[in-house]
């Protein structure tokens, strides 16, 4: 029998210690009675950032304690997440993570971290939409196009990302995957010099995320073709889902709450009631909108589900554009 690693002993005599001191009703309902930290396990400036930012004095102001951000990032996200699952679970530690979350163990050969069963999932606080895109110059001016042209010449389209592994890599791979033809990538060091080379018309297109293209857009130096939700975008309603021609086909990036397991569902609960409320919120709505994000607010149960689904998803992606394990 496997001898369980120190960390995995450590959350469980965490969890014993957390459930004992709220074994009780009475227990749970003075929670919180001190300051409650989130980490982000990337750096600051970024979506998590903003939209983490955006909730959190109004998460303070609802549970009558401090809410304070801790920004640890580093190896892709994974540094800060492993910070998070180690925490004691009593309601005082949780994790901000974004979409690499369910795509780390497909990308990431060694793991101090289950990115389903080490942690209790809260909420799905945002959606942020990936679009397809082209330059204005191409020739392609629908999916179908797109669609038809990667098929007459195939491994002739080319698209940029933020790097392999990235979520924009993926979902490009997705996209070929779902319509049965080899699309080439060309990974950048971030997806700023990508998206210049699609504006060039150096590349053919790229999944770009909705904040940072539609300027373009709207400038007429860039082309959309679909929208990477399943639904049409509260956002950017025009334009029609990549899903409507591949059905279920979904890429976006998204950011959550999570909290190490073990942590008791009661504080669960109240967190995701408050934060379901305060993305409601027309203020918080029109900063998250800014942001390129769209409110969710799933329940505890509607996330785990997804957590799971999204790993199990981006596996079978990564094997099957036979994407090298990153260490």
């Amino acid at each position: 029998m496997p001898i369980p690693s120190r960390s995995r002993i450590t959350r469980a005599l965490a969890a014993l210690a957390a459930g004992l001191c709220l074994s009780t009703g009475a227990a749970a309902d003075a929670w919180p009675s001190k300051t409650i930290k989130i980490i982000i396990p990337f750096a600051a400036g970024g979506v998590t950032d903003v939209v983490i930012r955006t909730i959190s004095p109004k998460l303070s102001e609802a549970l009558g304690q401090p809410v304070v951000i801790e920004n640890k990032g580093g190896a892709g996200g994974t540094l800060g997440t492993a910070m998070g699952a180690a925490a004691a679970p009593d309601g005082y530690t949780f994790i901000a993570p974004a979409a690499s979350h369910t795509t780390t163990p497909s990308l990431y050969s060694k793991l101090s971290f289950d990115p389903v069963k080490d942690f209790a999932a809260v909420t799905q606080i945002v959606t942020v939409p990936y679009l397809l895109v082209v330059p204005a110059s191409s020739p392609m001016q629908t999916l179908a196009d797109f669609i038809a042209a990667a098929k007459a010449k195939p491994g002739t389209l080319t698209f940029g990302s933020a790097g392999n592994g990235s979520s924009n890599h993926l979902a490009g791979e997705l996209l070929a995957g779902s319509i049965g033809a080899p699309l080439v990538h060309v990974p950048y060091k971030g997806s700023g010099p990508a998206l210049a080379d699609v504006l060039g018309g150096q590349l053919s297109f790229m999944f770009d995320t909705i904040n940072t293209s539609t300027g373009h857009v709207k400038a007429g130096k860039l082309r959309v073709l679909g929208v990477g939700t399943t639904k049409r975008s509260r956002i950017m309603p025009d334009v029609a889902p990549i899903a409507d021609t591949i059905p279920g086909f979904e890429a976006v990036t998204w950011i959550g709450l999570l909290a190490p397991a073990g942590t008791p569902k009661e504080i669960v609960a109240r967190m995701h009631r408050e934060i379901e409320k305060i993305v409601q919120m027309p203020e918080v709505q029109e900063r998250l909108s800014a942001s390129g994000a769209e409110s969710v607010a799933s329940t505890p149960e509607q996330f785990g589900a997804y957590l799971g689904s999204e790993v199990a998803k981006w596996g079978r992606v990564v094997k099957q554009a036979k994407i090298p394990p990153v260490q």
